[in-house]
């Protein structure tokens, strides 16, 4: 019997999986972030305990995993192979292969050899191969190199949007009292006055205020609308430099924001960006953790195709339907 680890470390999670060759899911762990961006040290003790935990779950020792692939968020250029290589290799299994978040993403959402995903979790990225196997990714290092939005960056949008309502310099929105609600304040100028006093930044979790807002808010809308043609930009010009315009494929859109969040406020954005620059392209919300395309990529490594019935059960016991649920009610 073969067995399999796929890990999948984000900018707020990390999550490792192992399977059997029939994609039984045997142990699961979850820890912290796993981007050595924000951080090496914590980044890897988060990567060595989800893979100890999730082993443990199992029942099995490194020695019995066949191959694993981790999908890591910050593994963008070599001089971040150049961390996590000797990082991961620590962990002391034999088999494996290190790829960035997006690939494992795109494994997950589509059967195709060939597309294009985007993903909206804690930050932004997108990625895509072409038939020929040329590979492209844009984006994913923040604003200042060409990004916008994401989690991280949202939170920023919603907060500075709170302010700037509060001093007359902005319509008022929806979002003010669910910023103070959510975060405990009496008044706008109460949460002006402890943030700046304490060095504080915006809240990763006011991110979601957009979408509880954004039926009735324009400014929410706006917010996300730019995030939608953001994405589609992105996608666009993943899909021109591979000269994928006349080709049908699958665009997976990936991230919480994208799967946790109301899709009616960024994905027609994102497709009249795309399906201009390719009208064969359809656009499919990932209904897997991103951590079974790990599995599929390191069932694939180890040679090893993925049977239907491997879909199967990890469709079974990887959908992210639970955690959308999660997420609407927090």
């Amino acid at each position: 019997m073969n067995y399999y680890l796929g890990v999948d470390g984000g900018g707020s999670k990390t999550l490792a999986v192992v399977t059997d060759q029939d994609g039984k899911v045997m142990g699961r762990a979850a820890t912290g972030c796993g981007n050595h961006q924000s951080g090496a040290a914590i980044a890897e003790q988060n990567i060595r305990l989800a893979v100890d935990e999730a082993l443990h779950a199992s029942g099995l020792t490194k020695e019995r995993i066949t191959y694993s692939t981790f999908g890591l968020a910050g593994a963008d250029r070599e001089a971040d192979y150049q961390v996590l290589r000797p990082m991961i290799a620590g962990l002391g299994l034999e088999r494996h292969h290190i790829v960035c978040d997006t690939v494992i993403g795109l494994r997950a959402g589509t059967r195709q050899s060939h597309g294009v995903v985007v993903i909206c979790g804690t930050g932004t990225n997108c990625y895509g191969i072409n038939r020929e196997g040329h590979e492209l990714q844009v984006g994913g290092f923040g604003y200042a190199f060409g990004d916008f939005g994401g989690g991280g960056e949202l939170a920023v949008e919603v907060f500075r949007s709170v302010i700037r309502a509060w001093e007359g310099r902005e319509q008022p929105t929806r979002l003010s009292q669910a910023t103070l609600n959510l975060l405990g304040f009496a008044s706008t100028e109460a949460m002006f006055h402890h943030y700046l006093d304490h060095g504080m930044r915006a809240p990763l979790e006011i991110a979601k205020l957009l979408f509880e807002v954004a039926e009735h808010d324009e400014l929410a809308r706006d917010i996300l609308r730019r995030q939608g043609r953001e994405l589609g930009i992105a996608a666009s010009a993943v899909i021109r430099k591979l000269g994928m315009q006349q080709d049908s494929f699958d665009l997976v859109m990936a991230g919480s924001l994208l799967t946790r969040g109301d899709s009616r406020f960024i994905s027609p954005y994102i497709e009249a960006e795309v399906c201009a620059a390719a009208p064969g392209c359809r656009l499919m919300v990932l209904r897997l953790e991103p951590v079974a395309g790990a599995l599929f990529m390191a069932m694939e490594k180890s040679g090893n195709p993925v049977g239907e019935s491997v879909y199967h059960e990890l469709d079974e016991q990887l959908s992210v339907q639970e955690a959308n649920a999660l997420w609407h009610k927090n």
